[in-house]
């Protein structure tokens, strides 16, 4: 099988074990509703919030939807989609060492988003699956990347959405009208799609 290769790569296949594990600390002065509801809402970085909530939900979570940054490398815009932030940075000269200082945004978006989508793949019940959106900008690092944290043979679809109805102006060749969705399962032979009825 084909394999995706980038700078830096050694250092986080197997980062996501390495992160240390930790107690979720709950905070009166934001906590709103029934303390025993079950509703959880974690600030900080995921990838550490993740590991804390991992033994908690490990092989029982059916569907997980993620919107990463599209890596766009455009840094003025909600939030910095360049994956070029400070405590990225930080965090890719201590897990990726020297090298990482010479990193291309790609190979920072894969370095960012393999030991996530690793530590993801612990949470899917054998029939679970996770879906992933993107744009033009990763999605064949994505597609390769998730065929090899889950399994090629568990990859169920690339769904395309349509984002705007009109051409814009300001595209530089062909304005892009639609994003996509990647969909790999945990056992593709076990999962099924929970379809809603046509109206």
């Amino acid at each position: 099988m084909p394999t995706l290769d980038w700078i830096g790569k050694s250092a986080v296949v197997n980062h996501h074990r390495e992160v240390p594990y930790h107690l979720l600390k709950c905070d009166r002065e934001f906590s709103e509703g029934d303390p025993g509801s079950g509703n959880l809402l974690v600030q900080g970085d995921n990838l550490v919030a993740l590991k804390a909530l991992l033994p908690y939900y490990a092989g029982k979570v059916k569907c997980i939807y993620i919107d990463p940054p599209y890596n766009t490398g455009n840094e003025g815009w909600i939030y910095n989609d360049a994956v070029n932030s400070p405590e990225m940075r930080k965090w890719l000269t201590k897990v990726v060492g020297k090298e990482g200082e010479d990193l291309t945004r790609h190979d920072k978006w894969l370095c960012m988003m393999y030991p996530r989508l690793a530590l993801l793949k612990e949470f899917l019940s054998d029939d679970g699956a996770i879906f992933v959106s993107i744009d033009d900008n990763e999605v064949h690092h994505l597609r390769a990347m998730m065929n090899e944290v889950f399994g090629a043979r568990n990859f169920v679809a690339t769904v395309i959405w349509q984002k705007v109805y009109s051409p814009k102006n300001s595209a530089g060749h062909l304005s892009e009208d639609h994003d996509f969705i990647m969909i790999h399962a945990k056992h593709a032979d076990v999962w099924r799609p929970n379809l809603v009825s046509r109206t």
